[in-house]
C-alpha cells in the first residue's frame, strides 16, 4: 500500500503487481463497513462475475462469468429495498447506482462477493473491481486498476480464485 496515502494501494499475487486505488473511506474491517461510508471492506471475496461495455470493449478473456452490460442495468444500493447489493433493471425506483456509466469507470467491471451470501441490509453493496480515474483517485468503497492492469487480471485470475483487501 501506499503509505503516503491510505486510499491508494496495491493488488499483488503471482506475477502480478500493480497499484490501485480504494474507498474515500480507506479499509475497514468487513463487519464495520456501512452503506455510504466509503470504505473498502476487507476480507477475503469470491469473484462472482465480469460486465464490460460492448460499445467500448471487447469480450475480455477470462475463465470468470462475463455478459455484456445494457444500458437498463443499475445494482440497488437501498439498504430497505428487496434488491439491494443486487443487479435491477432501469428504471428503478428504489435508489441505485447506473451501470451504464459516461465516465468509462464501469466499461469493465468485477463484481465482488462482498455481502451477498447472504445479504445484509446497510452492510455495504456495488463492491466492485473496475477501471481507474487517473492519479488512481479513491473509490466509493471499490478496488479499482488501470483498465490494461485490469484486463490482464482478468486473463490471471480463476473462479475459484479469492481476493484478500487488507
Amino acid at each position: 500500500m501506499d503509505s503516503t496515502d491510505a486510499r491508494k494501494g496495491r493488488l499483488t499475487g503471482p506475477l502480478f503487481d500493480v497499484p490501485c486505488a480504494l474507498g474515500r473511506g480507506a479499509m475497514v474491517p468487513e463487519d464495520r463497513k456501512q452503506e455510504g461510508d466509503g470504505a473498502t471492506p476487507m476480507g477475503r471475496y469470491p469473484f462472482r462475475r465480469v460486465f464490460y461495455r460492448p460499445d467500448h470493449e471487447e469480450p475480455p478473456f477470462t475463465k470468470l462469468p462475463c455478459e455484456a452490460l445494457s444500458a437498463d442495468y443499475g445494482w440497488c444500493d437501498a439498504p430497505e429495498d428487496a434488491n439491494y447489493n443486487k443487479l435491477v433493471r432501469l428504471p428503478y425506483g428504489p435508489s441505485h447506482e447506473k451501470m451504464w456509466r459516461d465516465d468509462g469507470l464501469y466499461d469493465l467491471v468485477v463484481v465482488i462477493g462482498h455481502n451477498d451470501a447472504p445479504v445484509i441490509p446497510g452492510k455495504g453493496s456495488a463492491i466492485f473491481m473496475h477501471v481507474a480515474r487517473p492519479g488512481y483517485t479513491p473509490t466509493e468503497g471499490c478496488v479499482a486498476l488501470a483498465a490494461p492492469d485490469l484486463r490482464r487480471f482478468l486473463r490471471l485470475v480463476s473462479p475459484d480464485d479469492i481476493l484478500k483487501i487488507g
